[in-house]
């Protein structure tokens, strides 16, 4: 049973990477929806601030289900962290800062980053929360110099390494 997350900062890839993993027939989920997220508000926390969480009862249940072989999950969600030690592999995909404006400019699957408080909010996610997902990768890829298919590649050959470890 092995399982790699596919995380990083919108715009790098996700999305793509893990419908490309779909479409060689790995099971490969997409967390970023209703069905595997919710908004919680910590207010014993000090934050005030509604935030698009992991439901985890259900990814939990994902990822503790032995019938998959292999599974991909892709997300970035501030409470991720509960579930790595789950995980194989976690794969921060990374881009620079325009190219990720630049696709999520041209987007039309996902709204978010469309306007100019989102943009800053971006900005502000990349200098604050990838170098705390980089600090817990096991594996980064620079997604503007590697197509979707040679993306999909490099995660299936994980895959394929750990199953002959």
């Amino acid at each position: 049973m092995k399982r790699i997350l596919i995380t990083g900062m919108s715009g790098t890839g996700k999305s793509s990477v893990i419908e490309a993993l779909a479409a060689r027939g790995f099971a490969a989920i997409d967390t970023d929806s209703d069905e595997w997220c919710e908004w919680h508000t910590d207010i014993e926390g000090g934050t005030a601030e509604p935030d698009w969480v992991w439901r985890a009862d259900r990814i939990g249940d994902l990822l503790s289900d032995a019938r998959t072989p292999a599974l991909f999950v892709s997300g970035c969600k501030s409470n991720q962290g509960q579930f790595y030690p789950y995980f194989d592999q976690i794969v921060l995909l990374s881009a620079p800062l325009e190219v990720m404006l630049e696709r999520i400019a041209g987007r039309t699957n996902n709204p978010y980053g469309k306007t100019e408080a989102e943009r800053r909010q971006i900005v502000q996610h990349l200098n604050w929360v990838e170098p705390l997902l980089r600090a817990r990768a096991t594996l980064e890829l620079e997604t503007s110099r590697l197509s979707v298919a040679e993306l999909a590649d490099q995660l299936a050959a994980l895959v394929a390494h750990t199953n002959s470890d």
